[in-house]
């Protein structure tokens, strides 16, 4: 149908009136993102507490935003009028969903001052706001608190120097966290689509010095990019799904960098064919042959895998699921249709000026140019490989397995941190403001803890247990519940960072302290009388939420990878090498980029979300080479030798999966533009990954096991091949 005079523009003008459909019916999906949707199950222990809290404790409830007032010389009697002022304005016109505010304006000048930190520089004055307030509504809220303050001191403090000595605020907590969070996305989906298109030109410019072929890939990739936004959106607007800008920047990443890999897949056999057949017809029919099946394959294992993810009780990794998944499939879709119908328009024109022709017809054009006839080559590094992983296949897959093996000994020393703060770039107004707390104050002024008890209506007082923790820096005094006497809360102030390790370490120890104390007051079921929220114990069950998730994901993807295999190949012994090559690829891209991070970079821990992450990229997409390069040789093991069907299906593959391999890996390296840790972090591990698929696993270690196993790799099918069939004859 790709190819008919009449059929190949039906496909066209299809994909463009669904493109201009969807476009103008439906809303974009980057008008439809959530940045503040909950990553925790609603039974995690944390939200019972923050739901719990804010129930019974309601002064105390809403979403804290610390704005922290500095001046390095000290400040000033004037400087606390000012914020006794914005206290009064604030308590007078309230902002959008604000829910408390301390009466600073109320209280006498020489008792504020005794708020002051030690030092003189620094004053905390807490704003909260409702729960589930819009991120939007938020960071409208700080401009407006900005524009104030500007107004009533003549100078922007938000752009004053914290080192300085006027008068500078910052805002950080979760509220400022949360505003800089989305500020630092905001945009980032134009800026890397932009980026990753510029790239994807260049690279392909590069490989196939053919603008016409540069532009046909980014064709097929940019229509799947815009009929798969407004259907996210469609979905998003009906509450089908959540998406969050992280995951539709990510998306468009993996968008660009797979769907361009499969458009190679197909212009490196069409371009092949062309040199087979004078019809450009029939050269895609045979190349759409040789090709669509491993394309299909590879889209379904990328698919099917990040799918997976829709079981994860972490919502970031649930809200990745749909957005990639479906990106997929549609580029899959185009790859398989607009992509050959656009080759089939432009036929040989595609790859001009290097344009490939059949021997007659190259001899032809020869004389009509009075020069000499050009033979094709076949790739010299290609054949060289297939030669040396079969006549040298113990030699070759020791010295993988040794590299891959010393690499991946590294993942095991990684730390991981669950800190959003160590994201941000060092001069966001919240990682400042925080500087500025840990500095005057004790840093867990940020985001105090707090432990609620069920007394029974015994007399118990937890504040000398809590403050004799090693953690602990302050107990607030006990508040008793309006509505139920029984219910006590405890603010706690850790004496270090509240998102470090140590501190959601200490969770546990703080229930388990206070389950002893009500046991020691002979209340029973203590287990179920105690509640710690706040920051700290929301990261300590982020933490174990996402330990579950990969305990639980990582063996479904491998079993499901591993079936589709073995559908596609009907070889369990091609199943179980194809998937354990990936897998260790995965630790050793892990540890290289420890390597990396945490020795050249001075990284002291990678955001613990990250393993799973590029786990699910690194398999799927480091199984989609294998696919590309196996199938090769799968369908020349019947008409020549193994190791010759080898060494050709290396040589063939050679070029066009180390071009899709660089590309891949250039379109994740974008991610480390960004400056957003995470993203940093993930790209460069996810791109070591690939390349390590394309230069190591895929032409060296795979080819040189199936090699070694000759016609074992094929079990429990069998081979006969055109030798065994001269032999027989």
């Amino acid at each position: 149908m790709m190819t008919g005079k009449t059929s190949r523009w039906v496909v066209i003008a299809a994909w463009i009136i669904a493109a201009i459909a969807l476009t103008f019916t439906l809303p974009a999906v980057n008008d439809r993102t959530a940045n503040n949707a909950s990553d925790l199950p609603e039974d995690s222990p944390s939200v019972v507490a923050d739901e719990l809290i804010k129930e019974e404790f309601p002064n105390s409830s809403g979403i804290p935003a610390l704005l922290t007032w500095h001046r390095e010389g000290g400040l000033t009697e004037a400087d606390l009028a000012e914020i006794q002022y914005l206290s009064k304005e604030l308590t007078d016109n309230p902002l959008t969903q604000q829910s408390f505010l301390p009466p600073l304006h109320e209280i006498p000048l020489p008792a504020l001052k005794g708020s002051v930190s030690e030092d003189g520089t620094t004053f905390v004055q807490p704003l909260f706001f409702k729960e589930n307030t819009e991120t939007e509504i938020l960071e409208k809220n700080l401009e407006s608190i900005n524009e104030a303050v500007t107004e009533r001191i003549g100078t922007d403090p938000f752009n004053v120097p914290t080192d300085s000595d006027e008068l500078s605020l910052r805002v950080t907590g979760p509220v400022g966290i949360s505003v800089d969070a989305t500020g630092l996305f905001s945009g980032a989906d134009f800026k890397l689509l932009l980026a990753t298109v510029i790239l994807v030109l260049v690279v392909l410019l590069l490989i196939y010095r053919s603008p016409l072929l540069a532009i046909i890939p980014l064709i097929g990739v940019g229509f799947s990019y815009i009929v798969t936004s407004p259907i996210l959106g469609f979905m998003a607007d009906h509450g089908w799904i959540t998406v969050d800008s992280q995951a539709i920047s990510i998306m468009t990443v993996l968008l660009f960098g797979a769907g361009t890999d499969y458009c190679l897949f197909l212009i490196s056999h069409y371009r092949s064919e062309l040199r087979n057949h004078e019809s450009k017809r029939k050269a895609m029919i045979a190349a759409f042959k040789d090709s669509s099946g491993a394309i299909a394959m590879s889209g379904l294992t990328i698919v099917i895998s990040l799918l997976t993810l829709l079981v994860a009780k972490y919502g970031a990794y649930h809200r990745f699921a749909v957005p990639f998944s479906l990106s997929i499939l549609i580029m899959m879709v185009a790859a398989l249709t607009l992509v050959p119908a656009l080759l089939s328009v432009f036929g040989r024109a595609s790859f001009f000026p290097i344009v490939p022709r059949t021997p007659e017809m190259e001899e032809a054009w020869a004389k009509k140019k009075g020069k000499a006839v050009k033979k094709h080559k076949e790739g010299r590094i290609g054949n060289w490989i297939g030669h040396i992983v079969t006549t040298k296949p113990w030699t070759v897959i020791l010295t993988c397995l040794i590299i891959f093996s010393v690499l991946a000994g590294y993942s095991s020393q990684i730390k991981y941190s669950y800190d959003i703060l160590s994201s941000f770039p060092e001069d966001m107004n919240s990682r400042e403001g925080y500087s500025v707390i840990s500095d005057s104050y004790s840093p867990g002024e940020l985001a105090p803890a707090t432990v609620v008890v069920d007394t029974d209506g015994e007399e118990i007082d937890l504040a000398p247990a809590l403050k004799g923790m090693d953690i602990v820096e302050t107990v607030a005094d006990p508040v008793t519940s309006k509505s139920n006497k029984d219910l006590q809360s405890y603010e706690v102030t850790f004496n270090i960072n509240p998102y470090d390790i140590e501190a959601i370490d200490s969770i546990p120890e703080i229930r388990t302290m206070a389950e002893k104390e009500l046991k020691a007051a002979n209340i029973s079921s203590v287990d179920e009388k105690v509640w710690v929220g706040g920051q700290t114990a929301t990261q300590f069950d982020k933490r174990d939420t996402v330990k579950s998730d990969e305990f639980m994901i990582i063996p479904i993807i491998i079993v499901l990878i591993s079936l589709l295999l073995l559908a596609y190949l009907r070889s369990v012994t091609a199943m179980v090498y194809l998937m354990g090559t990936v897998i260790l690829s995965f630790f050793a891209a892990m540890g290289l980029g420890w390597i990396i991070l945490h020795y050249f970079m001075g990284v002291d821990a990678i955001e613990g979300t990250i393993p799973l992450y590029s786990f699910v990229f690194l398999v799927a997409l480091g199984e989609d080479y294998n696919i590309f390069m196996v199938s090769s040789i799968w369908r020349k093991k019947e008409t020549m030798p193994i190791k010759q069907a080898i060494r050709k299906g290396v040589a063939e593959t050679s070029g066009v999966i180390t071009s899709a391999g660089i590309i891949l890996a250039a379109t994740f390296s974008v991610l480390a533009t960004l400056p957003i840790q995470v993203l940093v972090q993930f790209g460069l591990i996810t791109a070591l990954g690939v390349l390590m698929d394309t230069f190591i696993v895929r032409p060296f270690l795979v080819p040189a096991i199936t090699s070694l196993l000759g016609r074992r790799a094929f079990w429990p099918g069998k081979v006969t091949n055109q030798e065994e069939k001269e032999q027989a004859n």
